[in-house]
């Protein structure tokens, strides 16, 4: 159930929750990646980490399979942010192996770490609890948040068992409202 439930018709806009929370990080590649950087396209914001055996390569595998579905538009207008609550161990060259072997790698993807301090910063932004486990696993809240090309929260999903077909849907309808 999505955190914040909205029933659109085919032609209704979706709700604006406010603005983004704003963020900064390292991406696999080592560059440093702004949620500003991203103006112009439609994101997918969500919190993963690359030791999970679990829900995250399935919330993974989920978004990789709406990136092929995206078709042409994945990559140039829409692109995936997947943010590691472990940074001490999801180093880029991790989050890249993780990429790879979850189909995530390439055009409209971004696995982001960076310090402690950078990542539970902007997990509370994003309202995602992560504690570490006395088994060295991280709980955290599943969500996935869309950003519009304006920089504005729109939607957030809970959990890995949303629709991809309404998911789908959000994605394409922020893309048809364009930009300012």
């Amino acid at each position: 159930m999505p955190a914040l439930a909205h029933q659109p018709g085919r032609d209704a806009r979706l709700p604006t929750i406010g603005a983004a929370p704003p963020f900064a990080l390292t991406t696999a590649d080592g560059t440093r990646l702004a949620l500003a950087d991203m103006r112009g396209k439609v994101v997918a914001v969500t919190f993963i980490y690359a030791t999970c055996t679990d829900t995250c390569p399935l919330l993974t595998a989920k978004l990789a399979a709406l990136g092929t579905r995206m078709g042409k538009d994945f990559g140039t207008q829409v692109a995936f942010i997947a943010i590691t609550i472990d940074p001490e161990r999801d180093t880029p060259d991790v989050l890249r192996s993780y990429a790879q072997a979850h189909g995530a790698s390439g055009a409209g993807w971004a696995f982001l770490t960076g310090t402690p301090a950078e990542i539970k910063g902007v997990a509370q932004r994003y309202g995602v609890f992560a504690r570490k486990t006395d088994r060295g696993d991280v709980d955290h809240t599943f969500l996935t948040s869309l950003v519009d090309r304006d920089g504005a929260l729109r939607v957030q999903y809970m959990g890995v068992r949303f629709d991809p077909d309404e998911m789908l849907r959000d994605l394409r309808s922020l893309l048809r409202e364009g930009g300012r």
